[in-house]
């Protein structure tokens, strides 16, 4: 598997981190990371509109997308909490355990694809897989249809949004209105990008270090851009096997998707952003502590064994990545009708 890493990244890694021939650590982290921007990015054939975004959030917060009535994508991406649901794997429909752990919806625009193997190319793709999941929402499109039609105040909605279009109310357009919502979910103005626009006080020494630790080190090779992390795909245990516990042996990762041997155990890269705010870690979940999870990935993935000092200096800098949290208002959705098909528990 060829793995597609950024001149910039290349020389910190040849150079031990020292690229520029003294300790010039801002400008190495400005040639690795971007902050993030002060306004979600446009996105391709699905520009955004207030209603739009209006209705997106409103579809984002209904539970009536679930066949249960119960589970709505805040359930599991709850955006008062990081934009996730603080368990090992999701519970869905039934009571079920999904098979790996929830990740952020905040800055989720920013990954190169979404879920853990990359098997949706965008948020609009995403959002479609959990409705049908039987594990998660346990619903059909055809009955998720069936459900916003019958529901009126969703109509007028759906029009203003998809305004021109005879039929609005369909399950792409319920897609692509939770996408332009989602992408809207993005967290700036973190320290850390604080200073990467050139505030070197906006990090204290230990942080500092924590930085300088985590280029020198190399986490930065499958941790970088925007959102640290969601760039590229990258095999969990490239110096040694992790714990089954963190990696378990019968998830294959994206092997599923791309059926090609070199793929097993390979995920996408997470982002960091706002981790401190995430736990637990790694795709099942097991890992509750930063600590834990910077461990984990210095023996599994760099092959080095961290002294606590250099492990709680790297856990410093991970903390200045907690951005501004969006403030989401939770919306009043339309009431039922007589025909909106009842909730199926079962």
């Amino acid at each position: 598997m060829k793995l597609k890493i950024s001149s910039s990244i290349m020389v910190l890694m040849l150079a031990g981190g020292v690229a520029w021939g003294k300790d010039d650590t801002l400008s190495q982290a400005q040639a690795v990371f971007k902050p993030v921007p002060a306004k979600p990015p446009v996105l391709k054939n699905n520009p955004a509109t207030p209603a739009k975004i209006e209705l997106g959030k409103m579809l984002f917060f209904d539970p009536r997308l679930s066949s249960s009535s119960l589970i709505s994508c805040n359930t599991c991406h709850n955006v008062g909490l990081g934009g996730v649901d603080i368990q090992e794997t999701s519970v869905g429909h039934g009571w079920q355990k999904g098979p790996r752990n929830a990740p952020t919806v905040l800055n989720a625009v920013f990954n190169i694809a979404q879920f853990w193997d990359g098997r949706a190319k965008d948020l609009e793709a995403q959002a479609k897989g959990p409705v049908q999941a039987s594990v998660e929402m346990n619903n059909k499109p055809e009955r998720v249809v069936e459900t916003l039609k019958s529901i009126p105040g969703y109509l007028p909605q759906f029009k203003k949004a998809f305004p021109g279009e005879k039929d609005p109310i369909t399950f792409d357009n319920m897609a692509r209105a939770i996408e332009v919502f989602e992408a809207t979910l993005i967290t700036p103005d973190s320290r850390f990008d604080r200073y990467l626009k050139g505030d070197r006080k906006a990090l204290s020494a230990k942080e500092h270090d924590g930085l300088k630790l985590f280029m020198a080190k190399g986490c930065a090779t499958c941790h970088n851009g925007v959102n640290i992390g969601g760039t590229g795909y990258f095999p969990f245990g490239v110096k040694e096997d992790p714990d089954a516990a963190a990696r378990p042996v019968d998830d294959f990762g994206r092997f599923k998707v791309t059926n090609t041997a070199a793929d097993k155990y390979v995920f996408k890269s997470p982002s960091l952003r706002n981790i401190e705010l995430t736990p637990p870690y790694f795709h099942s979940g097991k890992v509750w502590t930063l600590s834990d999870a910077v461990k984990v990935m210095g023996s599994s993935q760099l092959g080095i064994t961290l002294n606590a000092e250099d492990d709680a200096k790297i856990v410093a800098f991970l903390k200045t990545l907690n951005g501004k949290q969006p403030k989401v208002v939770y919306p009043i959705l339309p009431v039922n009708s007589d025909s909106t098909p009842k909730p199926l528990l079962k």
